[in-house]
């Protein structure tokens, strides 16, 4: 089978719903080439979402990690009192914060990139010439969207793979391991949306002659 047909066999398997079929068909060597294509894609109209409606461009990912945050903090606060004063213990109250913080810290990584505090060796580089800044920032959006290629299409097989074996968060029935897990590829589809739109933003600052390199501040927007 070649890897376009194996391409091909991806998009009926998504659309039938079933898990079984979607996990054969994304361990074949063309889910790469889809979840590319995928990264691509789905970082523009992150981008376009981002740019035309600023109400989500500011406040989508941190009002997720902040909502993840104050759960995981209710939770286990809860789980104390429950403890010692009622002597009760609900089993999920070990088992259901590391997921919700896995959540918290993807979404919560997307709106870094758009902050750029990350290492962006910001003092280093603002030295270069223009041309080897746009260089550098070129290879990190590169090195960005093969991040987030790798995260997506490792995160979407395994996805579906644990849809297929119907597994259930421990101490908890009535909770898929699935639903926390798909928003792996949500978060980092998002993150390419980021990483595109600050290569733009660059790119712009580039051609205009405007500073293209600034100092980033740890909690701090830009």
């Amino acid at each position: 089978m070649s890897i376009w047909s194996e391409v091909a066999a991806i998009i009926p398997a998504i659309m039938s719903g079933d898990s079984w079929e979607m996990n054969t068909a994304f361990k074949k060597d063309g889910m790469w080439l889809f979840s590319a294509v995928l990264t691509l894609l789905g970082g523009i109209l992150a981008h376009n979402i981002f740019k035309y409606v600023p109400f989500i461009e500011r406040h989508l990912e941190r009002t997720i990690a902040v909502a993840m945050y104050i759960m995981i903090a209710a939770i286990i606060f809860w789980g104390v009192v429950d403890r010692f004063v009622f002597s009760n213990q609900w089993s999920g109250s070990t088992t259901i914060p590391p997921f919700l913080f896995m959540v918290m810290a993807w979404f919560a990584c997307s709106y870094n990139v758009k902050l750029r505090t990350h290492l962006s060796f910001s003092e280093f580089r603002s030295k270069m010439s223009p041309r080897n800044q746009m260089g550098v920032l070129s290879m990190d959006t590169v090195l960005w969207l093969g991040f987030c290629l790798l995260a997506i299409t490792t995160s979407l097989r395994f996805t579906v793979l644990s849809a297929q074996n119907f597994q259930m968060v421990d101490g908890v029935d009535d909770t898929m391991k699935w639903w926390f897990y798909i928003t792996v590829p949500i978060a980092f589809t998002m993150m390419s949306g980021r990483v595109i739109g600050n290569w733009l933003e660059d790119f712009g600052n580039y051609r205009s002659g405007n500073t293209i390199i600034k100092q980033a501040v740890i909690g701090g927007d830009v």
